[in-house]
């Protein structure tokens, strides 16, 4: 039901109201004591009474609507200049606005404009609005006159959560710094990479998770003079996952096969060798028959040339098989291939082409190296064109030529690797980098298995500011670092993503608790990454105001219901007063 017939049906019904107590009044009249005097002017009083009644009953429940003035509110936040405000416009400063600002104080906006009902449009002056106030200042017309660009760390991309012994990457933006140089610094605070800023501000370093544990890693930003301009913690959680099961074929003992076990044993990979040496004799670990219930066991196959050719064709059916199930395989490119090899191949979907040559290659990404190392050596590899439609290359030089590749085969996948000799990485100083190779291509082909720990939250969260949790459950609730557990209640309007809102206290790292499982997540101090939580705040405010309406969309609405509650009392006295000259008792009639 509308508004206007809300109004139409009760003007009706105090209408037909207004008609039956007249009736009464004139029925009753007439059958009054004729024995009892009543002045004149009591039954026309009554009777004008009774429209009147009504019609104030009727504007107290739906009050005449009156001219507002249209105004501006200028919000101040984080930054912002005092004196940028436009005459005659309301002011108002949110928590983070500087002291100094001659303004109302508000807590939000949502408080502002319910003190003002008459605000037709926002003039936000500062680094830009938080969380808590763009639902609020949605909808709105909206003018965002931001103050001087952040400067320091503006953007940071980090990995959360990591496994041990495996490479993460930190990228970022630095903003008002020229000729900067970023910095990240282990837990002790040792530097453990360093570069330059590049012309338009972007960085991008490489650090290695050593333990398992929860870390405080340290990004630091300098500039020419070396002095520290900005410094931002990064939190990341290094979690040991399920042990990789790799089963090794080798054809023959060699020297990448050595670096090989010794990076799998470092990692922590489950590992089990084969390496046949010629007349039936096979070194390393118990011989295994490759059938389908052994190679169930493993999560990823190592081959070489050899191995793959030494294989019977009830092996590679099996082997196959395994791979359509969800196991990874892996081919190193070490020696020509036979007609007999790329006949099998084909059957895995790619068309390869390798000679007896090797050519030099240096690995793409040398210039993120470790802070103290020397350059990468040069690897050799073999000449291979590899054909396959749906092949992705899985590593790359500097050229950007594809080192290694991978498709999907059924529910696993095979790579090929033509690098013959990484072994000389660790040899020539640079075992981090051998590991960081070899663990990104085992992680790009090994069987895909569900994560026994749930994802965290997205970051960044900061201590006193509103945070989303999203894919939680009706029992979940957040643990702090000083053991006090706040339950979260999920927004019925997020929908399946089941989202909730929490406000931290404190900095630190907190646990989301969700039934039988916990996750954790980091919590940033307050005055940490300023330069960030700046530039969040201004991207925020200006996609709200590049999709706010324009000021002449709401002008025409200028009207807006006055207060009910003088009708009312005026209907109150005016029933009283007709219910007691109704009630007074007449004076007996001279005889």
């Amino acid at each position: 039901m509308t508004a206007a017939t809300a109004e139409i049906l009760t003007a009706g019904v105090l209408a037909l109201a207004v008609l039956l107590a007249c009736t009464r009044l004139l029925h009753g009249h007439l059958r009054r004591d004729r024995t009892q005097h009543a002045p004149r002017w009591k039954l026309p009083l009554l009777l004008m009474a009774q429209p009147l009644l009504a019609a104030l009953l009727f504007f107290g429940l739906f009050p005449p609507a009156r001219p507002i003035a249209a105004g501006v509110m200028t919000v101040y936040t984080a930054g912002a200049n005092p004196a940028a405000a436009d005459a005659g416009t309301l002011r108002i400063a949110l928590p983070e606005a500087p002291a100094n600002t001659d303004a109302e104080p508000a807590p939000d906006i949502a408080t502002a404009l319910r003190r003002h009902p008459g605000v037709r449009s926002l003039r936000i002056v500062g680094s830009g609005l938080d969380v808590r106030d763009l639902d609020a200042a949605g909808g709105l017309p909206l003018r965002f006159h931001p103050a001087s660009r952040p400067i320091g760390i503006a953007g940071v991309q980090a990995p959360t959560t990591v496994a041990p012994g495996n490479a993460f990457r930190v990228r970022g933006r630095v903003a008002g710094i020229e000729a900067g140089t970023l910095e990240l610094l282990d837990p002790a605070a040792r530097v453990i990479a360093r570069t330059p800023a590049s012309a338009d501000g972007s960085f991008a370093l490489q650090g290695v998770a050593r333990s398992v544990g929860a870390f405080s890693f340290q990004l630091r930003l300098r500039d020419a003079r070396g002095q520290v301009r900005d410094s931002l913690p990064l939190p990341l959680q290094v979690i040991a996952p399920a042990a990789p099961r790799l089963l090794v074929l080798a054809g023959a003992p060699d020297p990448e096969l050595k670096y090989l076990r010794r990076w799998a044993l470092d990692a922590g990979v489950g590992l089990h060798t084969q390496v046949s040496v010629g007349a039936g004799l096979v070194l390393g670990d118990a011989p295994l028959a490759l059938d389908d219930a052994s190679l169930r066991r493993f999560d990823a196959v190592l081959l070489d040339t050899r191995s793959l050719q030494a294989l019977g064709d009830a092996e590679l059916r099996a082997l196959t098989r395994a791979v359509r199930d969800g196991l990874g395989l892996l081919l190193r490119l070490d020696a020509p291939l036979s007609p007999a090899m790329r006949s099998r191949l084909r059957g895995w979907g790619y068309v390869v082409d390798a000679g007896a040559r090797n050519t030099s290659v240096q690995l793409a990404n040398t210039s993120q190296r470790t802070a103290g190392e020397t350059a990468l050596p040069g690897l050799g590899r073999t000449v291979a064109a590899v054909q396959a439609g749906d092949a992705l290359p899985l590593l790359r030089d500097v050229q950007a030529q594809p080192l290694a590749w991978w498709r999907p085969l059924g529910r696993g996948r095979v790579g090929l690797v033509a690098l013959t000799d990484s072994y000389r990485l660790p040899l020539a100083g640079h075992a981090a980098v051998h590991a960081r190779l070899w663990s990104d291509l085992l992680a790009g082909i090994v069987r895909s298995t569900t994560a026994a720990t749930p994802a965290p939250p997205a970051g960044p969260i900061w201590a006193g500011q509103r945070a989303l949790l999203c894919g939680v459950d009706e029992a979940a609730a957040v643990i702090a670092p000083d053991g006090s557990r706040t339950a979260l209640a999920i927004d019925p309007s997020s929908g399946v993503r089941r989202c909730a809102a929490f406000w931290p206290r404190i900095p630190g790292w907190h646990r989301l608790q969700a039934r039988s499982t916990q996750t954790a997540f980091a919590v940033l101090p307050a005055g940490a990454g300023l330069a960030w939580q700046a530039q969040r705040r201004f991207d925020a405010t200006m996609a709200l105001a590049a999709q706010s309406p324009t000021v002449q969309a709401t002008r025409s609405a200028t009207t807006q219901r006055g207060a009910t509650w003088p009708w009312l009392a005026g209907w109150l006295m005016l029933a009283v007063l007709a219910w007691w000259l109704e009630r007074r008792r007449a004076s007996p009639q001279a005889r």
